[in-house]
């Protein structure tokens, strides 16, 4: 038998890591939950040690598991990475580009984005997940995040795409009903759609204005962990919401939303945020060099 571990099988391992799961790799691979099993055996014999623990419905690391998967993530970076350095031509690109965002900003702005992308690069396979919590961009393997609001995570190499700032708004019929704040501190006592969106602050809004940085605490009777639930609630008359510019600029201009305390925004930037491993990997600099060219021209960057 082999004594060294097959790329495809350590391959197949991050992504039974990934889907947590035999069955969902298995959909995810095109392949049986038998041979999944089989070449897992198999890896784990040529490795000599056991790489996960087994239940009826997942399945989760070993401590030498772990080992092996952050391993094997990193050489397989570099097989991805050795196989574009030696691409003469862009457009040769190839291989998989796993990212994820925020279910609003993938439907309505990332996703147009990629197609066009898709048409240029047609050998790179893309996945495109939506997911409205904290994400673990390593641990969940992706190669890149694209996120709205600043980047905290310290083991991340962020690069800013775009301006952008979310503004307070209402609606109308909200307006006429609760009458409309006109001091910042006034929130507090106002009906307000809170968001449990990534990591996002909960109960309170942090906000630019005339007096520098303030903040105040908000409540409502409502809340969602979905940008565009809310922002469907606020024109529906639910309450206040804070939501980015690109987001309800279309809403403000049609009066279905009202925009109040206009000398208040909050810094709301669009960000790709990639592990440091793939700093130098050609399909991650092109794609972000190319998102950030499209979100300018078709009018996300919000000038400062």
């Amino acid at each position: 038998m082999n004594n060294k571990p097959l790329l495809e099988d350590l391959r197949l391992f991050c992504t039974v890591v990934r889907r947590r799961g035999f069955a969902a790799s298995a959909r995810e691979l095109g392949v049986s939950n038998a041979l999944i099993s089989k070449r897992i055996a198999i890896l784990e014999g040529v490795l000599q040690v056991k790489l996960l623990h087994r239940t009826t419905r997942s399945v989760s690391l070993t401590e030498q598991g772990d080992i092996v998967y952050q391993r094997a993530q990193r050489i397989l970076d570099e097989v991805d990475r050795m196989s574009e350095d030696v691409s003469h031509v862009k457009a040769s690109l190839s291989g998989k580009l796993r990212l994820c965002t925020s279910s609003g900003f993938g439907r309505n702005r990332l996703a147009p984005a990629i197609s066009e992308f898709a048409l240029n690069y047609p050998m790179l396979e893309i996945q495109l997940e939506l997911i409205d919590r904290p994400v673990d961009l390593v641990g969940e393997g992706f190669h890149l995040d694209i996120r709205i609001g600043r980047v905290n995570d310290s083991s991340l190499i962020a690069r800013r795409i775009a301006h952008n700032v979310r503004v307070i708004c209402a609606a109308p019929a909200y307006l006429e009903r609760w009458g409309t704040p006109a001091e910042l501190s006034e929130l507090a006592r106002h009906r307000c759609i809170e968001l449990r969106e990534r990591d996002r602050d909960f109960g309170h809004w942090t906000l630019r204005g005339p007096n520098g940085i303030e903040t105040v605490r908000i409540s409502g009777p409502l809340s969602v962990s979905n940008g565009e639930i809310a922002h469907h609630w606020a024109i529906d008359g639910h309450g206040i919401t804070l939501r980015s510019l690109w987001d309800v600029a279309r809403s403000i201009e049609k009066g279905q939303l009202v925009r109040i305390l206009p000398e208040y925004e909050q810094d709301a930037d669009v960000w790709a945020a990639y592990p440091s491993r793939l700093a130098s990997s050609a399909k991650v600099r092109v794609f972000v060099e190319f998102l950030e060219r499209w979100l300018g021209d078709n009018g996300i960057s919000i000038a400062r």
